[in-house]
Parts: structure tokens; sequence; C-alpha cells
């Protein structure tokens, strides 16, 4: 089953759902409201500790069922907050992930970290959306747009003062997501079409990258030593959920994650 194709059909239906309820003229006049926290600047270079952890917040996953189903975001982004994260992803898909409406909102009251929307973004209507949730940042996902799409969604996130992370999986996604002018690049190591995760594609991905984009992996990322493996391919920055989510301590856990040690 390619999954990633079935969370894009849905997605059409509900973005179709939601604009019954709230016009894509409205949003656009509430998109503009929030004073954004710097999300691209943070990852820009490694933090104290030589990396950047973006802790997400994940309740659910197609893959592997309900990771934490009594999952409570502000709880959790004060946690990530305090085990030194960079920066938080919040998951905001419903069918799928098992998300709540104002799970991003929650997150970003309960934190000063930057907060990037995670979800499967097909439409300007979603990216106003984001703006207007008080997101700082948003994924696109190189597989589900063309060339185009990334560029016009690039410039609106500009223009909404919003920092755009571009998730690729293989060469053709980094060239599409090259080719549009994506800078901050997320580099999945699972396949959403399969979900089948191979460790090290971040680390091959990333020495394709152009000179001035920054890295980003994801996924598989379990501990310390995955961490110091993509360090040696020069990538310092990691999105990680999973692991951090079913980890019982995340401020501890994201603490061992940047070999932080209290004294």
């Amino acid at each position: 089953m390619d999954f990633l194709a079935k969370i894009v059909e849905h997605k059409k239906i509900e973005i179709e759902e939601r604009r019954k309820l709230v016009s894509e003229s409205l949003l656009r006049d509430e998109a503009i409201k929030f004073k954004r926290r710097p999300f691209m600047k943070k990852l820009s270079e490694p933090g104290p500790s030589g990396i950047n952890i973006i802790a997400e917040i994940k309740r659910a996953s197609p893959s592997k069922g309900f990771l934490c189903p009594d999952l409570d975001p502000g709880k959790y982004a004060a946690e990530y907050e305090k085990g030194g994260a960079a920066a938080i992803s919040v998951l905001t898909d419903k069918s799928f992930f098992m998300a709540k409406p104002d799970d991003l909102i929650r997150a970003r009251e309960a934190s000063s970290l930057p907060v990037l929307r995670k979800d499967f973004i097909i439409s300007s209507y979603q990216i106003y959306e984001t703006s207007a949730m008080g997101a700082d940042a948003l994924l696109l996902i190189a597989r589900i747009l063309s060339k185009q799409q990334i560029k016009d969604y690039l410039a609106l996130s500009n223009e909404l003062v919003m920092d755009t992370l571009v998730e690729v999986h293989s060469e053709k996604d980094l060239e599409t997501a090259s080719d549009a002018g994506a800078k901050l690049i997320g580099i999945n190591n699972r396949n959403l079409s399969s979900f089948e995760t191979d460790p090290e594609n971040a680390m091959r991905i990333a020495g394709l990258l152009e000179p001035g984009q920054i890295a980003v992996a994801a996924s598989g990322i379990k501990g310390r030593r995955d961490i110091e493996k993509n360090l040696s391919f020069g990538i310092y920055n990691f999105l990680i959920g999973e692991s951090i989510v079913t980890s019982g301590n995340p401020a501890e856990f994201i603490k061992s994650l940047l070999a932080r040690k209290e004294n």
C-alpha cells in the first residue's frame, strides 16, 4: 500500500471540508498576527552542544499506531525546552497521526521555542491556516509537490514571515527542492510511501546538498550513537519524534542526545 498517496487523497477531502467552515480569504485576514520565532536561524549553525534537536509532538503514526495517546502538548513542549531542544515540531494531521486541533497552539504557548507545523501541505489554504495557528515554520514534502508548487509555497511562506523546511527522501526529491530554491532541507530516512526506514539515507543525501543548504536528518534516530554517525557526515540538525515521545522522560532523553549531563 502506498501510504503517502492514501494520506494525500484524504487530505484533499479534508481541505474541502475545512473550506466550507472557514474561507481562505478569512484565513488570509487572520494569517499575520503572531510575532514569529526564528526557526531557520536557530538551525543555521550548531547549537552549544554541537547539534540542534527539533523535538516532535507526535501521538501516533500509521505504521506504529498509538505512541502516546494521552500526550499533553503543553507539558511535553515545556519538557522539550527544559531538555535543551532548539525547536519543536508538532504533527497536526488528525486522521493518520491522531493530532488534536489545538496541539500546536498549546505547545507554542507553553514554550519560547520556535514551532514547526508538520503536516501534508498541498494547498495555499493550509499555508494561511498554518500562519493563523501561530506556527513559526511549516513542512513541505517534495515528493507530493511539483517544483512550481514548492517555489510558490516558499514565496507565500516568506510573505507570511514563516520559515520552511522542505523534506526530501531521494536524489530526485532533492533535485526538485533545490531547483525550487529550498535552503533548509529535511532528509527523511523513512520512505513515506512504504514507511520503511533506512538510517543511512540522510548521510547519503547530505553529500549532495548545494552550498548554503542546511540539512536536517529525520526518522530512525534512536540515540546518541546515531547522532554521532550523522555528525561525521556534516549533519548537525535532527528532527526526532518517536524516540523522545516514548522515552518516559523527554527532558532527560534530549539531554542524552545532546550528551549534556547535569553537574
